[in-house]
């Protein structure tokens, strides 16, 4: 009975915290859409492996430190706030990514180099998985 007491108590600690994290990515993937100057979706249907790689790797990129926040957070509300802190690092490694391969914008709306894609989506997951480790305390 006790064992059915503490599934009961988790298992709606686990839904709160499973729907603000889908909550959450689901307002990391509207605002980083925002951000970019093409339409990742759009570009996506049509077969664009860049969009899908550079996407990709921002959303996994958000995600890493989501989880960790997740797993080491005090609250709800701690967990959203470091989200909060997750999202604008990736904005600026898109802004940084932008700077540092020059016409990314274009070679992603082309899918004219996939190559620049990945490496979008490798450095903004590289940067998520770094975020998602300072956030261990």
């Amino acid at each position: 009975m006790e064992e059915f007491a503490h599934f009961s108590a988790s298992i709606f600690k686990f839904l709160a915290y499973l729907l603000v994290a889908l909550a959450l990515a689901g307002v990391f993937l509207i605002a980083y859409m925002r951000v970019t100057p093409y339409n990742e979706i759009e570009l996506v249907r049509k077969g664009n492996m860049a969009a899908a790689l550079s996407m990709s790797g921002a959303f996994l990129g958000f995600c890493a430190p989501l989880a960790s926040t997740i797993a080491h957070s005090i609250s709800i509300l701690d967990v959203v706030i470091w989200a909060i802190v997750a999202l604008v690092v990736q904005v600026l490694v898109h802004f940084a990514c932008r700077f540092l391969i020059p016409g990314l914008v274009r070679l992603i709306e082309q899918d004219a180099n996939v190559a620049a894609g990945a490496l979008s989506g490798g450095l903004a997951l590289g940067i998520g998985v770094l975020n998602a480790a300072c956030l261990t305390y």
